[in-house]
């Protein structure tokens, strides 16, 4: 096995013990950099997160309302965008990572177990293939409709296995889900809201059903008509929802006035959206 000369982000880690050496570099995308590094005879994957410098403000403040800062310096420093502060907003969004990872992690649901988390670097399961290989992500893999419609349920469930743990993802997508040996695991949670601390919780949860349904029903056209995020949504708000609700996909919308705001909203988030999606592809070329 080549062992690469480890960067300069994961020598404390060498250092602390945390890690014995570096293998090879995994990827590379808009907010950290993901190495595969061995540790005794283990190999896990290290993030290291890179400066905020591609979130947009509207997005970082949607997804971080209603998060508590308990150092009430660092709050203001916040407030003001003082270089502080900024750095201070940094390291709150890796926190939001990990303390969703662990908190996912202890709910049972499937993404990589956490191991450390040390100078801003995540140290993390590595999801691997039957092969033993490093996982794809679904954006890579082709499905037959009978795979898109159990890979569709099982990540259904895990959507409200998250939000029964009072976590919504918010920017679920084929782009941040890999496909183990045992199914899909869930990865990239720096964005995950809290489901009833933020005004935006319902409006991401919807957002992040709908990119299962739009991806799914590539192979799988007849998952295209289902309206899955409003029935899971409506379980939520009526305290009915658990890991094992039975779940129809058919909903019938209450017609209300239209509020003009959330669908220019929407349509803000869909460009945004698709920005991004065009942004990970470019990333994710060799």
């Amino acid at each position: 096995m080549v062992i690469m000369k480890p960067p300069k982000r994961l020598q404390s880690l060498i250092e602390e013990g945390l890690i014995d050496t570096v293998v090879r570099q995994l990827m590379s995308g808009k907010e950290a950099l993901v190495f595969v590094v061995r540790c005794g005879e283990d190999t896990r994957c290290a993030k290291v997160y890179k400066e905020a410098t591609q979130r947009s403000f509207r997005q970082a403040v949607d997804y971080t309302e209603n998060r508590k800062v308990k150092n009430t310096r660092q709050a203001r420093a916040m407030a003001k965008g003082t270089r502080f502060g900024r750095e201070a907003q940094e390291a709150a969004w890796q926190s939001a990572e990990v303390d969703a990872l662990y908190r996912l992690a202890g709910a049972g649901v499937r993404v990589p177990k956490p191991y450390n988390f040390h100078d801003g670097v995540l140290l993390m399961e590595l999801v691997t293939d039957e092969h033993g290989d490093a996982a794809p992500r679904l954006n890579d893999v082709a499905f037959t409709a009978e795979q898109a419609r159990m890979h569709h349920a099982t990540l259904l469930t895990e959507v409200v296995r998250m939000l029964s743990a009072g976590v919504v993802h918010g920017d679920l997508s084929e782009f941040n889900i890999l496909l183990g040996a045992d199914g899909p695991v869930i990865i990239d949670l720096p964005q995950a809201v809290d489901a009833a601390g933020n005004n935006h919780a319902q409006r991401m949860l919807l957002r992040d059903v709908a990119n299962l349904r739009a991806f799914f029903g590539r192979f799988a056209p007849e998952l295209l008509q289902t309206e899955f995020g409003h029935e899971i949504w409506d379980l939520y708000q009526r305290g009915l929802l658990h890991p094992e609700v039975p779940l129809s996909g058919l909903f019938k919308r209450k017609l209300t006035a239209v509020d003009l705001g959330s669908v220019m909203r929407e349509i803000d988030d869909s460009r945004a959206d698709e920005a991004a999606r065009r942004l990970r592809m470019e990333t994710a070329r060799p």
